[in-house]
């Protein structure tokens, strides 16, 4: 139903995905209603996602950066844009906000009778020492950008990078194709803090394939000039020089301005809304990377800054301004990163999360193929399911590999979206043909496997209990073929072919628990089946050895003069 015009005047705070998406949305309820979009920068809508790869040069067009200029947006909607203008206190009583021309100084008063706060996240400046040195930035916008592409063309040969999330391994590939050194410092004892460790590890691998230098579980102390070169200490007692610093730490909310006029915060300093996107003021709305969400997952409350969220809490934040009835169900934080040759992609609760909540799940690891195996160019990926163990729900999902990772990634969003079981997944009918998946797709192998463990078809174990203190306690069978078990082999594992298990299997120790593997998963799975069917109790090592080389990188042995697998990156 077409809402009534609504005379309304409408002031937005911040551009970009948010308050651009806002703005448009306004204009098409309502041809009546006075806009005012006002930017502190001086472009109102670019694709901040983008900004690392202008820097390596993949974007080589700045101009394919800006999603829409001020004059063409002003143009098509109608807009009172104002860029190069700051807001600077907000009289929540009075309904009117004081904005500052950056260009002149002068300030004036905006009233309005619905505010909508888009204002973003800042990059953290941790206080250190020598923290202010000119060749030490961050990434937020576009001037950012130009600055640090400004270093980099006038020559740069080493640079650090602080912090292992999303824009610091976006950076260290863009940086290393420009051709210069990186060394990429975590406090964590991983990259990508959204994935669980295991599931990192290709990554970490992929960097350091690519010659980025990964010093994982330090920090940086302080800095000091050298010559007009930075010189960081790092916690270890190890020093290093740059020629540029780039702070990847993470983000806060941008809310002072909100925190001014008295809107309730969360302890992080994130605005607090409801799922109208309404504040603790009735008049003033809030969406993008400054709001605090509900998680639809674990039904708690989440700060997660990402562009797609703040497109959707837009249009909501819209509606309801103008009459309609909507409701943001809240995030899942779905996020995406291509590192190098590795892509890495998460939905839903990590397992990390669901143990610090103390929620009950089980998982599964797989590691298929992005399309079928026969054709051309087949590439191996891992994904990891997390789910419910009384109805299957799926809770999570994270897949690293090549191509293909992304559009499962998608139908797992979906999937947690629709409050699907495992089950589902294994009878959900996906496009096929061999050059872009499988006629039983990863997703439906990933159900297949989570539902065989529910029903106690295949009972498993994980690689985090075969770590080097009690790998003993189990009698591990290896039933991949002598070449693959002399290349690479879990300590101690017994070899016995799958082909040659039935006329074997009495050569089984029965002295302690049975732990059976492959490369995978699959032919472990078999041999389970068949050994149980002997009256032989025996779990299968989920993911088989690809996975436990993820939790234990070091912890698997060539057979004495074997030449080992090449390194695949991702993780054998």
């Amino acid at each position: 139903m077409e809402c009534q015009p609504v005379p309304v005047r409408l002031v937005i705070i911040g551009g970009v995905a948010g308050g651009a998406t806002a703005a448009a949305r306004a204009r098409r309820l309502s041809e009546d209603a006075d806009i005012v979009l006002v930017e502190r920068g001086a472009e109102v809508s670019f694709a901040n996602c983008g900004l690392p790869y202008h820097v390596g040069g993949e974007i080589a067009d700045r101009r394919r950066l800006l999603v829409q200029t001020r004059t063409g947006l002003a143009e098509r909607f109608r807009l009172d844009i104002r860029t190069r203008t700051e807001a600077v206190a907000l009289d929540a009583a009075a309904r009117r906000v004081r904005l500052r021309d950056l260009a002149t100084g002068r300030e004036y008063e905006e009233p309005y009778d619905a505010l909508l706060l888009s204002p973003g996240a800042a990059p953290v400046r941790p206080p250190l020492p020598g923290i202010e040195h000119p060749r030490i930035l961050t990434l937020r916008n576009l001037s950012d950008m130009d600055r640090i592409k400004a270093v980099v063309d006038a020559g740069a040969p080493q640079t650090l990078i602080v912090g292992g999330g999303f824009i610091g391994l976006e950076m260290a590939e863009n940086l290393r194709r420009r051709g210069t050194a990186v060394t990429l410092v975590e406090l964590l004892p991983q990259v990508l803090p959204p994935l669980d460790a295991e599931m990192a590890t290709p990554v970490q691998e992929e960097l350091a394939r690519n010659g980025v230098q990964v010093l994982l579980g330090d920090a940086v102390t302080g800095f000091a000039d050298e010559d007009g070169r930075v010189r960081a200490t790092l916690r270890s007692g190890a020093t290093l020089a740059a020629d540029l610093v780039v702070l990847a730490v993470g983000v806060r909310p941008d809310t002072g301005l909100a925190q001014s006029a008295g809107l309730r915060l969360t302890p992080r300093g994130a605005i607090v809304v409801d799922d109208r996107m309404q504040t603790s003021n009735p008049h003033i709305y809030a969406v993008g990377d400054a709001v605090e969400v509900g998680d639809p997952v674990l039904g708690d409350r989440v700060f997660v800054p990402l562009a797609g969220p703040a497109n959707r809490q837009a249009r909501i934040a819209v509606d309801n301004i103008f009459g309609r009835s909507a409701r943001f169900r809240g995030t899942q934080g779905t996020s995406i990163v291509r590192v190098f040759g590795v892509v890495a992609a998460a939905t839903g609760a990590s397992e990390k999360r669901l143990k610090a909540t103390g929620r009950p799940y089980r998982k599964v690891y797989i590691v298929p193929n992005q399309h079928a195996a026969y054709f051309p160019g087949a590439q191996p990926m891992i994904l990891k399911l997390l789910f419910t163990p009384d109805d299957g729900r799926v809770l999570g999902a994270q897949i690293v590999g090549g191509e293909g990772v992304d559009k499962r990634i998608d139908v797992l969003a979906l999937a947690i979206q629709a409050r699907l079981t495992v089950t589902d997944l294994a009878e959900a009918e996906l496009a096929y043909a061999p050059q872009f998946g499988s006629a039983k797709d990863p997703v439906n192998m990933a159900g297949f496997v989570a539902a065989n463990v529910l029903s106690g078809d295949d009972e498993v174990i994980y690689a985090e209990e075969l770590d080097e203190a009690r790998r003993d306690r189990y009698t591990i069978v290896d039933v991949r073929e002598p070449g693959e078990h002399a290349a690479a082999r879990i300590p101690g594992a017994h070899l016995i072919p799958l082909g040659e298990l039935r006329d074997r299997w009495g050569e089984i120790p029965r002295d302690k628990p049975i732990v059976v593997h492959c490369a995978a998963g699959q032919r472990a799975y078999y041999a389970c089946r068949f050994l149980r069917q002997r009256g032989v109790p025996c779990r299968n090592l989920s993911g088989g050895l690809r996975v436990y080389r993820c939790v234990f990188p070091r912890g698997v042995e060539p057979a004495a003069g074997a030449v080992p697998a090449p390194a695949t990156g991702r993780c054998g």
